[in-house]
C-alpha cells in the first residue's frame, strides 16, 4: 500500500514549531501535577517511614493506572488516528484532558480524593494521551521534510525534559504556597484564600488544566494535513474493520524481523526504567536521606533537584542530537550505544548514596534518552508510510511498552521489601550487557535495510 503524502506544506516546519512549542506548554503544566502528586502521596498521605510499603504500593497503582491504559489502548488509538482527522483528535484530546484536570482539582479542594479516585482519574487521562500521542506522532512527519526528520525528532524529545527543568522546583514552591500563607509569609489579596488549602497540589493541577485549553486552543488556528488512505471504498471510509488494521500493524511488524528486534530491545530498556519513578522517591526519602539531611535540604527540595537535574539533561541531549541532526546511516548504533552506557549509569544510579553522585547519573541518564529515542523513531518514520504510520506506530508501542506496566507492578513489590538501589543497579547491568550483545546481532544490523525489510514481508505476502 503506497502513501499518498507528496511532501509537507510550504510553511510545515513553521507549523510545526508551534505544536512543539504550545504542546511544551501543555507537558510542562502535566509535570507539575505530577510531580506535585508525588509529594503528596510522600508527604501527606503516607509520610510515616513505617509506611513505606504503602507507599511503593501506591506510587505503583499511579504508574500502572497511567501505564496500562496507554499502552494496551495504543492499538485502538493508532487505528483511529488512521481513520480520522489527526488535527480534531489532538484537539479534542486536549480540551478532555484539561476538563479532568478541573474535576481532579474540585475533588482534591473539597476533601474528596482517595488513592482509588486518583487512580481512576490517572487511568482517564492515560487513555485519552493515547489518542492524543497518536496523532501527535503521526502528524508533525506530515509537517516536516525527512531530511529534518532527526532534528525534528530530537526537539520531541527535548519537549519531555524543558519541561521539566523548572517544574519540580515551581510545584515545590506551589505545594508550599498554602502553609506560607498561614505563616503570613504570604500577603495580598489571595492570602486568605491560599491558606485555606491543605496543600497547593490543587493550583499545580490549575495551572495543568489552562496549558491543555491553551495548546488545544492553538491547534484550531493551524493547518495539520492527514495522508489520504489508498484503501477507502465508495462510501470514503477504509474497507478494513477496526480488527483488520490493528490486525495489519502487528503483521507488519511480524514480517519485518529486524523491526522486531528493535522493539524487543526497547522493551527490555522500559522494563529497566519502568521501576525509576517509583523507586527514586524511596531511594531518596531512605537511600540518599543522611546525604541531603547533611546538606541542609529537605526531602522535596532533595527530590526536586534530582527531577530538576534529570530534566536538564534530557534538554542537554535534546538539543545536542537537534544541533547535531543524528546519524545519517547505521542508526541503530544511536539506539544500542546510549543503551549501554545508560545501563551502566544505573548501576551507579542504584548503588550510589550521595546526593550529587545521584543526580550527575540522572543527568547522564536523562540525557541519553533523546539520543536513543530520536534514532529510533527515524528508522521506523523512514520505513513506514505516513497513511499506515498509525496503526503500525501503535502496535510498535504496545510491543515496546508493554514491559511498563510489568515493571510498575515489580517495582511496587520490590520497593517495599528489598533495596531499591541494589534492585535497580541490577537491572542496569542487565540492560548493559544485552545491548552489548544487540552490537553482533545481523538480523538488528539490518534494521535500516528499507529493500531487504520490504523483500521479507512480500516474501511472505505482504504487498
Amino acid at each position: 500500500m503506497e502513501s499518498s503524502k507528496t511532501g509537507p506544506p510550504p510553511n510545515g516546519f513553521r507549523t510545526f514549531l508551534i505544536v512543539w512549542g504550545t504542546q511544551s506548554i501543555s507537558v510542562f503544566g502535566s509535570a507539575l501535577t505530577l510531580f506535585a502528586i508525588n509529594i503528596w502521596l510522600t508527604q501527606t498521605l503516607y509520610p510515616l517511614p513505617s509506611q513505606k510499603p504503602q507507599l511503593a504500593a501506591a506510587l505503583s497503582a499511579i504508574n500502572l493506572a497511567f501505564a496500562i491504559p496507554l499502552v494496551f489502548g495504543a492499538p485502538l488509538a493508532g487505528t483511529w488516528v488512521d481513520r480520522h482527522d489527526r488535527k480534531r483528535t489532538m484537539l479534542a484530546m486536549d480540551f478532555v484532558s484539561g476538563g479532568l484536570s478541573i474535576f481532579l482539582m474540585m475533588l482534591m479542594v473539597n476533601g474528596r480524593l482517595g488513592l482509588t479516585s486518583l487512580v481512576v482519574i490517572i487511568a482517564a487521562f492515560s487513555f485519552v494521551s493515547a489518542f492524543h500521542g497518536a496523532a501527535f506522532d503521526t502528524s508533525y512527519v506530515m509537517l516536516v521534510p525527512e531530511k529534518q526528520l532527526p532534528r525534528a525528532n530530537g526537539m520531541m524529545q527535548t519537549i519531555w525534559s524543558l519541561s521539566g527543568i523548572l517544574s519540580p522546583m515551581l510545584a515545590a514552591l506551589i505545594v508550599s504556597l498554602p502553609a506560607l500563607a498561614r505563616q503570613g509569609t504570604i500577603s495580598g489579596p489571595f492570602s486568605q484564600a491560599l491558606a485555606s488549602l491543605s496543600n497547593g497540589v490543587p493550583l499545580a493541577i490549575a495551572i495543568d488544566a489552562a496549558t491543555f485549553f491553551i495548546a488545544g486552543a492553538t491547534l484550531i488556528f493551524l493547518t495539520i494535513p492527514s495522508p489520504q488512505r489508498s484503501d477507502l471504498g465508495e462510501t470514503g471510509k477504509p474497507k478494513k474493520s477496526v480488527g483488520d488494521d490493528i490486525r495489519f500493524g502487528a503483521v507488519y511488524i511480524w514480517r519485518r524481523k529486524p523491526l522486531l528486534w528493535l522493539l524487543g530491545t526497547f522493551a527490555l530498556a522500559n522494563l529497566v526504567s519502568g521501576p525509576i519513578g517509583i523507586f527514586q522517591p524511596l531511594m531518596v526519602k531512605f537511600n540518599l536521606a543522611p546525604s541531603w539531611l547533611a546538606l541542609g535540604y529537605q526531602f522535596e527540595t532533595a527530590l526536586a533537584l534530582l527531577a530538576t537535574i534529570g530534566s536538564i539533561g534530557g534538554v542537554a541531549g535534546g538539543v545536542l542530537i537537534s544541533a547535531w541532526g543524528g546519524l545519517k546511516t547505521r542508526r541503530v548504533l544511536g539506539v544500542l550505544i546510549p543503551l549501554i552506557i545508560d545501563g551502566l549509569a544505573l548501576i551507579v544510579f542504584g548503588l550510589s548514596t550521595w546526593l550529587y553522585v545521584t543526580a550527575a547519573m540522572v543527568f547522564l541518564s536523562a540525557a541519553l534518552v533523546p539520543f536513543m529515542n530520536s534514532h529510533s523513531q527515524t528508522i521506523w518514520q523512514s520505513q513506514v508510510a505516513p497513511e499506515q504510520q498509525g496503526r503500525v506506530f501503535a502496535v510498535r508501542r504496545l510491543i515496546a511498552q508493554f514491559t511498563w506496566p510489568l515493571s510498575a507492578a515489580f517495582a511496587g513489590w520490590a520497593g517495599g521489601r528489598f533495596n531499591p538501589g541494589s534492585v535497580l543497579a541490577v537491572m542496569g547491568a542487565f540492560l548493559a550487557i544485552f545491548a552489548t550483545l544487540q552490537l553482533f546481532n545481523p538480523i538488528l544490523r539490518r534494521v535500516e535495510d528499507k529493500q531487504y525489510l520490504d523483500s521479507l514481508a512480500a516474501a511472505q505476502g505482504i504487498d
